[in-house]
């Protein structure tokens, strides 16, 4: 069975339903393929940081871009999509990176006192040391996102597991599915985990670096906060030099995680399952440490895989084959709307970004 007109897009987290949302925009019709729930693999979660901060000034333009198109389908699809109660960072790296803001323009960001921060984040512990203000930054409502995007496609979200895709004659690619064949004008590949192996289907070896993430909830002690911001913290005051945090819609829970991770083979199996417990437990003791006004047993967990590029655990590419976009990266979720519509783009037959393009090495750099 052909279908040579549409588009097919595997995988309906955030990016691939963004994609496929990016290309209704221009009018055209996309398949998005799923197995499981939408934005219940890497995507999922209550909460998420938009940030502008990158080590990376190509990143950081991209990301004043990428923010503008969550303003944009906010408005449009009548739904607080990223909240606008900032992203506190602190510790020496977050002066520094400070500067790349400035320099980027466009970024309201500055640095803050310890007043102002206890205004901002009134869990936090007293903190005394370099703090910085991402003032357009905020938590991503995530699941009202993912609700959203899905909603808005209607009957084109297929509930059917990708077995391969691979050029077909005359420029198509082909996809088998559990339940079909078909033949698309092109394929976009955005199925996490499971972008690698689809990608070697159509001859593309990509340099993913799997791994397991854990991530989780705390309650906000007392009457929640009218403005609670995100979290990173890079100044290793209360015992990590790497935690961020998000605040839930409503500001009553927390999620705080490392950003380390416990790491996995190529194959997805955990090269030791017993090193992702620790995470959480350190996550844990971080809190009572760092965060007095959130009680610091968590009411829920989340594990989840990232697919991490080797130049930079910001890293984000895009492979192409014949009629085929295989995109692989991590933390993606802030660059959901603008990798979208750029994905959207060079489906209907646009140059890609270059500075999507493997060889470029987007995201490049030391950070989250």
């Amino acid at each position: 069975m052909t279908g040579r007109h549409e588009i097919a897009v595997i995988g309906a987290g955030i990016v691939g339903l963004a994609t496929a949302y990016a290309l209704s925009e221009r009018g055209v019709r996309a398949r998005v393929y799923e197995s499981g729930v939408p934005g219940n693999g890497q995507s999922g979660g209550e909460s998420r940081i938009f940030r502008h901060a990158h080590d990376d000034p190509r990143l950081v333009r991209l990301t004043i871009e990428g923010r503008a198109v969550w303003r944009e389908w906010s408005e449009r699809l009548g739904v607080e999509l990223v909240s606008d109660d900032g992203v506190v960072a602190l510790g020496e790296t977050a002066r520094r990176r400070l500067d790349l803001l400035h320099e980027a323009g466009g970024v309201p960001a500055r640095a803050i006192d310890a007043a102002e921060l206890a205004d901002l984040l009134p869990p936090l512990a007293s903190y005394t040391g370099p703090a910085t203000l991402d003032e357009a930054g905020g938590s991503i409502r995530t699941g009202a996102a993912i609700e959203a995007l899905a909603g808005a496609l209607g009957d084109g979200l297929v509930a059917d597991e990708v077995i391969s895709v691979r050029p077909a004659p005359g420029g198509a690619a082909e996809v088998i599915a559990g339940g079909e064949r078909r033949e698309y004008a092109r394929v976009v590949v955005c199925a996490g985990r499971g972008t690698a192996a689809l990608a070697r289907g159509a001859g593309l070896s990509l340099p993913v670096e799997p791994a397991v993430h854990t991530r989780l909830t705390f309650a906000v002690r007392g009457d929640p906060p009218a403005r609670l911001a995100c979290l990173q913290d890079g100044s290793g005051t209360f015992g990590e030099t790497g935690v961020y945090g998000a605040p839930h819609p409503g500001n009553r829970l927390f999620s705080l995680g490392l950003i380390e991770n416990a790491p996995a083979s190529e194959d997805g199996a955990l090269a030791d399952p017993a090193a992702l417990a620790p995470l959480g437990e350190r996550a844990a003791a971080y809190v009572s440490r760092a965060l007095p006004g959130l009680d610091p047993r968590p009411v829920a967990v989340r594990n989840c895989w990232v697919t991490r590029l080797p130049w930079g655990p910001d890293g984000v590419a895009v492979w192409e084959a014949e009629g085929i976009l295989v995109l692989a990266g991590n933390n993606l979720f802030k660059q959901a709307p603008g990798l979208g519509r750029a994905l959207a783009a060079a489906a209907v037959g646009e140059e890609l970004i270059p500075a999507l393009r493997p060889e470029a090495r987007l995201g490049r750099g030391p950070m989250p």
